[in-house]
């Protein structure tokens, strides 16, 4: 099983409908910070069954979403159906958005389910839709030393805070046993040191830098923004 097959089928990796809704919030609330002004055209590439898109589209001028998952674009297309904003985009229409036409383009939690050389392919794909000065937010990054010991920790400092502790505990119960489990052991995370994903960022064109603090509630990943030049 891919990665990609796991996302578009049936898991468990959010404990409950809460930890799942303040997920996205918390992330939609970083990402929203970084838009550059109100008349921005923003991307959200891989954006997973978000609940909380109106909150970037509150930030600009409009929204794509695109995620890779089938059944996670017909989702996203019924929660977003009347959303002026807003527009779910499908692999074909994707690829057709015209060039120098986005001002920026979020990747959060992605390039961990990317070989190299698929994470080097979308910083040209972005490179080549972005905008002369416009943005990469690459959001997530997992360096080496961050291993599932520190994925759990983070998760539960989050749910303490988020009100849904002992569904966590018993996520992570659950999680042992689960598909999410056998996939990253078989198929694997791909990380990056911080030299490493500057130098990706920078061969092709952006002017790179690490941003603190980490989008969403762990803080041991990292975030990344390059500026188109």
């Amino acid at each position: 099983m891919s990665w990609r097959e796991f996302w578009n089928g049936e898991h468990a990796i959010y404990v409950n409908a809460r930890h799942r809704l303040l997920h996205f919030e918390a992330i939609a609330r970083d990402v929203a910070g970084l838009i550059p002004t109100p008349e921005s055209v923003v991307l959200d590439y891989g954006c997973g069954d978000t609940m909380a898109a109106n909150l970037l589209a509150d930030k600009c001028a409009h929204l794509y979403l695109y995620d890779s998952a089938p059944k996670i674009e017909a989702a996203l297309r019924q929660r977003y159906a009347t959303a002026e904003k807003i527009s779910v985009l499908s692999e074909a229409a994707l690829k057709a958005l015209p060039d120098a036409s986005l001002d920026m383009v979020v990747c959060n939690s992605i390039f961990q389910y990317l070989s190299r050389e698929e994470g080097r392919a979308l910083v040209v794909f972005a490179a080549v839709k972005l905008k002369l000065g416009g943005r990469i937010v690459v959001g997530d990054v997992i360096p080496p030393h961050v291993d599932p010991v520190v994925d759990s920790l983070a998760l539960l400092d989050f749910a303490y805070r988020g009100g849904f502790f002992l569904a966590a505990l018993r996520g992570l119960f659950l999680t042992f046993f689960s598909k999410y489990r056998h996939v990253r052991a078989r198929v694997g995370l791909t990380t990056f040191t911080i030299p490493e994903m500057l130098r990706l960022l920078s061969i092709e064109g952006f002017e790179a830098r690490r941003v603190e603090p980490n989008i969403g509630h762990h803080s041991a990943r990292m975030t990344f923004i390059g500026k188109r030049v």
